[in-house]
């Protein structure tokens, strides 16, 4: 009887121990912030073996809906540093408890970028797509979440908008003017005793405008005064931070564009100034393409930004270091274009006297990113 038992017990182990099965997943491989194969389908009791390759990487468990968060209790292999000398690679094991649900994990590395944020993703038994939980779709999730402008602009409300018809006096002259900005804009008004010129420089403490940010009144002058190397001023939107106006407008405006202005050690700073007609908020950023993109390296300025609300500078210059992203990648030309150094900004005048500028709806839109 010991020996029937023996033998009816070693029956009930041998079919799990033959079916079991060891799956290898490469992580990092050839440089690649991947993992290799992505997701795998696997049976419970099936052996996960995570071969690390240089340089520094980790599998995390984490979950679907915070993918680049580590789960609370979950496993982790920590962090494996393999150099490109040693001849051996370190391995990790995970043990697949039940094949009823997936698993999601990542690599928590998050120096010089967030691997995870950049894709770097795993998943065991994920539903296929068009599943809302494929992996597909948790790859985008966790490269959306990593971002701090999707963030940032996940939890902004729609910034309200209206058309407003201001009564303005000047030099004796009334008359009236219809404008479209956002709520906390101040009223179109003329400097108290007289015009004031603004000076931005551009370039002159790397990447930047100085200062990027600032408040003008009608018929203030902004000049711009470009220091090395070669930088453009281009008037852009809110939402479109790294594009030209004339791209993205709806309304067919034309914003301003100052061109390349190459500027050597030993030559004088060339400027380029506009007019201010109206106290709606104006974006800009530099054109150069680089490398590196100065717009996406956070060369961008405002006047007039509303700073008590959602599309503020900060928003703005956020917005525009991450538009690679945002993007997906596409960016329209940013080519220089013609324009006269002393023009107004502004669409048409009122009365011959005063031009206003028609701003692009400045909420943030995030797109493109499936």
């Amino acid at each position: 009887m010991p020996s029937t038992f023996l033998l009816l017990l070693l029956a009930a182990f041998i079919p799990g121990l033959v079916c079991q099965k060891t799956f290898t997943v490469q992580v990092g491989a050839q440089g690649n912030l991947a993992y290799d194969p992505p997701f795998i389908k696997a049976a419970q009791g099936d052996l996960i073996r995570f071969i690390f390759n240089p340089k520094n990487h980790s599998v995390t468990q984490s979950s679907f809906d915070s993918p680049c968060h580590p789960l609370t209790g979950g496993a982790s292999s920590g962090f494996q540093f393999a150099s490109n000398t040693s001849g051996l690679l370190d391995t990790w094991q995970f043990a697949v408890s039940s094949a009823a649900n997936p698993f999601w994990f990542i690599c928590a590395q998050t120096q010089p970028v967030s691997h995870c944020g950049k894709g770097m993703v795993f998943a065991i038994n994920p539903p296929a797509e068009p599943d809302p939980h494929s992996f597909d779709a948790f790859q985008r999730l966790a490269m959306s979440q990593a971002s701090p402008t999707l963030s940032l602009f996940a939890s902004v409300p729609a910034q309200p908008w209206s058309t407003v018809t201001a009564t303005i006096t000047h030099d004796g002259s009334t008359f009236a003017s219809v404008y479209t900005s956002y709520e906390g804009t101040p009223a179109p008004t003329y400097a108290p005793g007289g015009p004031v010129n603004h000076v931005v420089k551009v370039g002159v403490d790397g990447l930047s405008f100085s200062p990027s940010n600032i408040s003008a009144a009608i018929s203030d002058t902004v000049t711009f005064e470009f220091h090395p190397k070669n930088h453009t001023v281009t008037q852009s939107s809110f939402s479109h931070p790294c594009e030209p106006l004339e791209v993205t407008s709806t309304t067919g405006q034309v914003g301003f564009n100052s061109g390349f202005q190459f500027v050597s050690a030993d030559t004088g700073f060339p400027t380029f100034q506009i007019t201010i007609n109206d106290t709606a908020p104006i974006w800009g950023y530099c054109s150069q393409p680089g490398p590196p993109k100065h717009c996406q390296s956070g060369m961008v300025f405002s006047i007039n930004a509303v700073e008590t609300g959602p599309n503020n500078f900060a928003a703005f210059k956020s917005l525009a270091m991450n538009w690679a992203i945002l993007s997906g990648g596409v960016s329209t030309s940013s080519s220089a274009l013609s324009s006269d150094p002393s023009q107004s900004v502004g669409g048409a005048a009122n009365n011959g006297r005063w031009s206003v500028l028609i701003s692009l709806i400045a909420t943030a839109v995030v797109v493109g990113l499936s």
